[in-house]
């Protein structure tokens, strides 16, 4: 042992970040204006306990037949507790991202996320709203210098309050991460408890090679009515002259989905129709957590094909609640 090391009460100290974005999206010739904030608190209560916030407020300016008309969204993805049990275990309780796949949890942040929409087979597994009202475990069941295993498990039960809104449901994700091939691959199960009960399934492999901008992220999800996958690529041209330069700071992005339809249903939150989409961007990082996203994508499906022209630009803010003390 070294010794005991003074503890900081800055450490018990809140943190509040987010993103504040200003987002366009042209979708088959209709233009929508979307201003977002979507903070996030993590406030720790002594060593072994965390309250976690993730809250989305936007506002959509859309044109309708006298103006432009507008709606307003204010709702939480998740507001948790979490208490550290073991160094391989954490126990979360209260309204969280359901763990099926990668994207709801890792990449929905508008701060994070390469393109300003989700992919199409998002809502498989993870329902209309993304998040679960229960609880979950969660943790690495194995961490070795050559590889290591992380699982989440959860139960959800039926919740119809506006700002909890859930299903009942339960299961779970499990990964396997080999750090130095910079490779994940893990798979994903949900079941449906409701009057009908459905099982959904899906896989995803991560490859991101050490000491290198590349990065390429795919899921593939069959639910019930339909099935589907996504595959993105992003590559930083910070090889060129370095990540602080002109073109260091431009990042290539590109995804390619299809969402194969084997039975109509209009609850699932699925497009009705086989559907293929391609999309290309180019994101530009700035200074000071500011990001630039650009992109456009070509929807395909026997009913009709459409252009989708997105534009954004997000800011990231990270700071204490309030000023800790030594």
């Amino acid at each position: 042992m070294f010794g005991e090391v003074p503890r900081a009460m800055a450490q018990d100290t809140p943190l509040i970040s987010g993103g504040i974005g200003f987002f366009t999206s042209t979708n088959g010739g209709n233009t929508s204006y979307i201003p977002t904030i979507s903070p996030v608190l993590a406030a720790p209560l002594g060593d072994s306990v965390l309250v976690e916030s993730r809250a989305n407020l936007l506002e959509d300016f859309f044109p309708g037949p006298s103006g432009y008309n507008t709606t307003h969204f204010v709702g939480l993805s998740y507001l948790q507790l979490d208490y550290i049990a073991t160094s391989h275990l954490t126990i979360v309780a209260g309204y969280f991202l359901t763990p099926f796949g990668t994207y709801n949890e890792r990449l929905s942040a508008i701060w994070i996320g390469n393109f300003q929409d989700g992919p199409l087979i998002l809502p498989i597994g993870t329902g209309s709203t993304g998040s679960s009202s229960g609880v979950m475990i969660r943790g690495s069941a194995v961490s070795t210098t050559n590889f290591s295993i992380d699982y989440a498990a959860y139960f959800s039960g039926n919740s119809t309050n506006e700002q909890f809104r859930s299903t009942r449901a339960t299961g779970g994700r499990v990964s396997i991460y080999l750090p130095k091939q910079g490779l994940e691959v893990g798979t994903s199960y949900a079941r449906s408890l409701a009057t009908v009960q459905t099982n959904s399934y899906g896989m995803h492999l991560w490859w991101e090679p050490i000491g290198t901008p590349f990065r390429l992220r795919s899921e593939y999800a069959h639910a019930a009515h339909a099935a589907g996958y996504w595959i993105e690529t992003d590559y930083r041209l910070s090889r060129l002259r370095g990540e602080e330069s002109v073109v260091g700071r431009i990042e290539p992005i590109f995804r390619w989905q299809q969402v194969f339809r084997n039975h109509p249903d209009p609850t699932d939150g699925l497009p009705s129709v086989d559907t293929k989409q391609v999309e290309f961007g180019l994101d530009y990082r700035l200074p000071h957590e500011i990001r630039i996203l650009t992109s456009y994508g070509r929807q395909i499906t026997p009913v009709g094909d459409r252009n989708i022209w997105q534009t954004g630009l997000v800011y990231r803010f990270l700071f204490p609640a309030w000023k800790g003390k030594s």
